[in-house]
Order: structure tokens, then sequence, then C-alpha cells
């Protein structure tokens, strides 16, 4: 058999330096979709120095490429429209403090490993209805309000940080201690929806680079439900709850990620087979989650006029070519994943939305 070492390499090279060039224009695409979406609260004839401000924090967010330099872009930047801010980790009904500006003049920081109640006051609402509450720091935690108080009347806000239409984290802000201060609600929801979207992309681009695995393998046997809940890219992992919600019966699952048709053993449903299910789902799901991303207006009046293949054909039959090269060849090659998530998220689970010239 041939050594192709040589060519593996030169082939990765190749395309990291596609990726780097379209990483530039992801960059600005992905400002103009979140300045397209700016909150109404913000006012469109604020001096453009203000707006120019945005964006260069939207930029120092979208600056980083690991979790962990986004989400500390995120809090250096966000400190700039509030006194204080906090960012909570979210993990088995649970969440925990990961790091804070403003809080502490000195190298520790108070709310690392703090544990937030989320089962009532502001922090429950922002998690139900994943959107941004603003109260009093009464409406608070009251073990987080007794002992980091607040400026008075104490107007706080808390902002979900949602990732696959779940609650990854919380942020919180408020004005500080100092009386007179306060903070700039809208600037703080825009910085947080642009971390959310640019989270997005680079665990697409890191998902989808060569070599990479689309989801991390699974354990199948017990473990530990902290370290279940730490993956291996999670920037939080070594912030895990010490303290977890009452345990529960388990409840069927909505969206049953890992129910497949590879066969009716078993034993098959934790073998390497179901794995790659798993990861092909995955991956479909990322491809056609791009897909909507860049093409938001195109998907808009594809559903209305029911002809998304069409206006979509170009992105679909590259990502469906780049789906099938990656898994066509695999145990999961017996589903066609890909087209499924087109008519599940791309068509909102109706197929005559794709078009007539739409073929699975």
């Amino acid at each position: 058999m041939p050594d192709t070492t040589g060519a593996k390499k030169n082939i990765e090279k190749a395309i990291a330096q596609v990726l780097d060039r379209e990483m530039s224009q992801m960059r600005n695409a992905l400002v103009e979709q979140v300045l397209q979406h700016l909150p109404e609260a913000i006012d469109t004839a604020a001096p453009a120095s203000d707006l120019a401000q945005l964006v260069k924090a939207v930029a120092a967010i979208q600056g980083g490429t690991t979790q962990r330099e986004i989400l500390r872009a995120l809090l250096d930047n966000s400190v700039r429209y509030c006194g204080r801010t906090a960012l909570f980790v979210v993990k088995n009904g649970a969440a925990t403090g990961w790091q804070s500006r403003g809080f502490s003049a000195g190298d520790d920081d108070p709310i690392k490993d703090f544990p937030l109640e989320i089962r009532n006051g502001l922090a429950e609402r922002a998690m139900q209805s994943r959107m941004p509450f603003s109260g009093q720091s009464k409406d608070m935690d009251s073990e987080f309000a007794t002992r980091f108080g607040g400026s008075d009347p104490g107007e706080v806000l808390v902002l979900p940080l949602v990732l696959k239409e779940k609650v990854a984290a919380l942020l919180y802000a408020d004005a500080g201690t100092e009386k007179g201060s306060g903070f700039d609600a809208a600037a703080l929801e825009l910085l947080v929806m642009s971390t959310s979207a640019w989270l997005e992309v680079t665990s697409l681009r890191k998902q989808s680079g060569p070599g990479q695995e689309s989801a991390p393998v699974e354990r199948t046997e017990p473990v530990p439900m902290a370290k279940a809940a730490a993956a291996v890219s999670d920037p939080f992992a070594a912030h895990a709850p010490g303290h977890t919600a009452p345990v529960r019966a388990p409840e069927p699952a909505a969206n049953v990620e890992t129910q497949t048709v590879i066969g009716s053993s078993p034993a098959a449903s934790n073998s390497e087979d179901a794995d790659v299910h798993r990861k092909a789902q995955r991956f479909a799901r990322l491809l056609v989650d791009e897909i909507k991303l860049y093409n938001q207006a195109k998907v808009a009046d594809g559903r209305k006029h029911k002809d998304l293949y069409d206006r979509l054909k170009e992105d679909i039959d590259k990502s469906r070519a780049t789906y099938h090269k990656r898994y066509g060849n695999t145990a999961a090659g017996s589903v066609d994943y890909f087209s499924q998530e087109l008519v599940r998220s791309l068509a909102e689970d109706d197929s005559s939305v794709m078009g007539a010239n739409f073929r699975r």
C-alpha cells in the first residue's frame, strides 16, 4: 500500500488555508447579520462613535478562536457597558460561577465556583424563556444578593447565552457599587447574541475540519454526573458544579438524537456504529445550520414560496457532497441524515416547502 502521509499533510495544509480565508469572510458576514438584528432598544440616532465601539466589541469576540477566548472577550467587553458582570455555566440543572469582571480589584475572583440559584427569580425567568430579564437585586438568589450587594436601588440584568436552543450559561450584569451608575441593556444583549452566534460558527469550523470528529465519543458505562457533563471541549470543565439538581425519574427525550435504524439488537445501540450515527446526525445539523445562518432572506422567501431547494441549490448541493464524502461510506450511510435535517430544520418538517425539484 503506498505511503499517503505526505499527501495527507498537503491536503490538510490546503484545507487549513481555505478555512483561514473563509473565517475572515464569515466574521464580516456575521457582523452584518448581528447588526441587522440590533435590539430595538439601541438608539439608531446614537453617535457613530458609540456604534463603532459596539462593532469593535463584536470584532473582539470574533477574534477568539476557542471557547475560552470568546467567553473572556465577552466579559472583557461587557464590563464596558455595565459596572460588574459575571458568567455562570449551566449544567445538570445548576449554575456555577466561571469568571467575572468588576467584582474584585485583586486576582481572586469571588464569583468563581459560586453556586447561583436558578429555580426562582430573574435567573429562572431567563432560563425558562431564554430571554433577558431585568429587575432588582432582591429578585436574585438571596445568598448572591447578600454576599455581593450592588448599587441602590440595585437594578440588575440576567441574559441567557443560548447554544443549540439550550441555555448554556447566564450573563449577570449590574451597575456596580457606585451610586448614579447604570448599564446599557441593549448593548449587553447584542454582545451576548454575538457570542452565541460566534460560538456556533467556531464549533462548525472545528467539527468540519480535517481529522476532527463531530462529537466526542460517548461512554456507555455509568459515570459520575459532573464528569459526564464535562465534555472535552467545554471551557467550564474545570468548574463543573459541585451541587446538582434533585434526581428525578428520566423523561422521554423530545428529540431522540441517538435513535437510529442500525438493527434490532440491543447491543447495537452501544456499538461503534451507534457513535457513527450520532456523529452523522450532528454533522448534518451543523451543515444545515450554516446554510440557514448565511441565507436568512432566501430561507424566508423559500418557505413562503415553497421553493427552498431552487433558491439554495448551490449551498445544499455543496453541503450534501461534503456530508456524503464524510459519512456516505460509513455505518451511517444507510440513512440520509442530511436530507432529513433539511426537511426538519430548513423546511420546518414540511417537505413540500423544499419544492418540486428536491430529491432525497
